[in-house]
């Protein structure tokens, strides 16, 4: 029973982890909507929609429910988290497009280590395929990690 609850937590931390990672990665590709960063952001934002869904569908199928207050709290919090100076109070700086993509790699990568755990911890009784869950959580990683060198140049 414990270890149920556990991983009820453990997944909550995660939908509210996606949470942040798909209204940044919203944000992030409206910003750079008419360059060459939004193309790429915007299909990493729907397939986030996707992993987060697939993660609700996995609560659901395991008999868990959704911690509202914590994924209220999150929301939130991505939120506050614009209000932040970088450098250009009034606008989009090229600091601004690489601390996101910076938070959104961190996003991935942690998304990627929550899918790892579940693979090894479910193995066969998961009823997503953790497997295809990985593979997308690396390619998303190289695609950010692509485009946050390239910001990283414009940038600094």
């Amino acid at each position: 029973m414990g270890e149920d609850r556990l991983l009820a937590t453990y997944l909550n931390d995660h939908l509210a982890g996606s949470t942040v990672g798909l209204e940044l990665a919203r944000r992030a590709a409206g910003s750079n909507r008419d360059n060459e960063y939004g193309r790429v952001l915007e299909r990493i934002a729907e397939e986030i929609e996707e992993d987060r869904a697939t993660l609700e569908k996995l609560m659901t199928d395991l008999g868990f429910g959704k911690d509202r207050v914590k994924v209220t709290l999150a929301w939130t919090g991505e939120k506050l988290g614009r209000l932040k100076l970088n450098g250009s109070v009034l606008s989009y700086s090229p600091l601004s497009r690489l601390e996101e993509l910076e938070l959104l790699s961190l996003g991935v990568e942690g998304k990627l280590l929550a899918w790892k755990v579940l693979e090894e911890t479910l193995g066969e009784k998961s009823p997503v395929d953790l497997g295809e869950l990985i593979r997308r959580a690396r390619s998303q990683r190289r695609r950010l990690e692509t485009l946050r060198l390239k910001a990283a140049a414009e940038a600094l």
